[in-house]
């Protein structure tokens, strides 16, 4: 069997975890719960969350990768083989999502080359997205143009591809999203927006916040899609685990409340206070901020950044996803790097060609008025993610009991300061928590409650 990589340094571990936890649902889907559910409140209840329940589940992932040194398939087999169909349900995750979010991610940088050459006034026309996003060739061309990318880094290794872009993309889009946020502020008006987001509105606080702060939370951390579990198993045991994550935490975060300071001023300002224009989805991103940008003082050049920031983020968080997927071929069939690589990336086109064409000319085909795209998003994310993640817990929690992870955390200094917290929420609340968020986001796909 080949030696297993390695990321070279805690940092390194730390910016590619970041890197894969930092992607497109920071960017547009927090703001736009932020502003939906009372700005501060859903801030203070998202905080508190990734502190318990975020904590909780990364630290059994990346404590089981690193315990094993194996991929999700691999881990839960060698720790329990009653388990197995745990790995496989978690290896599913990643190949189900990296496909349509490279289209995603091919549209962004779509709109950075547009950007780039000056095309703002023609980015922020109302036909303009969803004409590019219904062609046949150009989708597509981007999304090859964005898996490539990505195979390219991913066919580099551990230390002399991931870690390396981490450790250049990540300071980069920090820097980008501050100097961005701080811009937005400047912007007359700009302070009605920010009020709104900092400042807790405890009338808004419901069930519904608390569900719509969980669900993000537990899709924005990377967790339940063998991400973690498989970045764990590069791990040093020397590396602290404990800091580690909460250095992640402090990542995912920050970044999150950062793009919501970027984005919801300055939709604030555009808009006259409108709340209604920070709508959910690609809308936000590919039809709002382009007229935002359009109308401000050096719009192109912020447009240009903001993009920028953007491709870095989801290039980032697709890098994680190839390599898991890689990662558990190579482990399962003993694969080399180039040749898993070469796989997934023909894998990925594959299944992602009906994604991009599902805006256009297969169009036809949906589900409860769903796009191929939509329909791939809702069984990743709204079905299997919950379902990992709610087996991992019963797993960690009475099967291999969380000593074993306590063990595992304490190997580089003895010491696991949230060890209490951790036990209790593996096996008690973070359950509940999860079944809470299968149930609301089927709930809220099918029409019945809306979040």
């Amino acid at each position: 069997m080949q030696k297993r990589s390695n990321f070279s340094s805690k940092l390194g571990f730390v910016l590619a975890a970041s890197g894969s936890a930092v992607g497109l649902g920071n960017i547009w889907r927090f703001p736009y719960l932020a502003a939906q559910y009372g700005g501060g409140s859903f801030l203070l209840i998202y905080l508190i969350l990734a502190v318990t329940f975020g904590f909780t589940l990364m630290v059994a992932e990346i404590a089981i990768g690193r315990k094993t040194g194996l991929s999700a398939i691999g881990a839960f087999k060698v720790l329990d083989k009653r388990f197995s169909f745990l790995g496989v349900l978690a290896a599913l995750v990643p190949i189900i999502i990296f496909p349509y979010y490279s289209v995603i991610g091919g549209w962004v940088i779509k709109y950075f080359a547009v950007f780039l050459t000056g095309g703002v006034h023609a980015a922020a026309e109302d036909t303009y997205f969803n004409s590019f996003i219904s062609g046949t060739f150009e989708p597509l061309g981007w999304f090859f143009l964005f898996i490539a990318l990505t195979a390219i880094i991913v066919l580099c290794g551990v230390e002399k591809g991931i870690e390396k872009v981490s450790k250049v993309m990540m300071p980069i889009l920090v820097l980008l999203t501050i100097f961005i946020a701080v811009y937005g502020l400047t912007l007359d008006g700009a302070m009605e927006g920010f009020v709104y987001y900092i400042k807790p509105h405890m009338s808004d606080i419901s069930v519904k916040t608390v569900l719509a702060a969980m669900g993000q939370l537990f899709y924005s951390m990377s967790l339940a899609m063998g991400i973690m579990v498989t970045y764990g198993s590069y791990m040093k045991k020397e590396n602290n685990l404990e800091s580690s994550v909460r250095q992640i935490e402090v990542f995912d975060t920050g970044i999150a409340f950062l793009a919501g300071l970027m984005i919801i001023p300055a939709v604030f300002v555009f808009s006259g206070g409108d709340r209604s224009m920070l709508s959910s989805g690609p809308g936000l991103m590919f039809m709002t901020l382009p007229k935002v940008f359009d109308s401000m003082k050096l719009g192109g050049f912020i447009g240009c950044l903001f993009f920028l920031m953007v491709f870095f983020a989801a290039l980032t968080s697709a890098i994680s996803l190839m390599e898991t997927i890689v990662s558990i071929f190579r482990d399962k069939f003993h694969w080399s790097r180039k040749g898993a690589c070469l796989f997934v990336t023909a894998l990925a086109l594959v299944m992602g060609i009906p994604s991009s064409l599902g805006f256009g000319p297969l169009s036809f085909i949906s589900w409860m008025g769903l796009t191929i795209l939509d329909i791939m998003d809702f069984l990743s994310n709204s079905v299997l993610m919950p379902i990992v993640a709610f087996f991992t817990c019963i797993f960690v929690g009475f099967i291999i009991k969380p000593k074993a992870i306590a063990d595992e955390v304490k190997e580089t200094n003895g010491k696991f300061k949230g060890e209490k917290l951790f036990t209790v929420m593996i096996k008690w609340i973070a359950p509940i928590f999860l079944i809470l968020i299968l149930v609301s986001s089927v709930a809220n796909t099918f029409g019945i409650i809306k979040l």
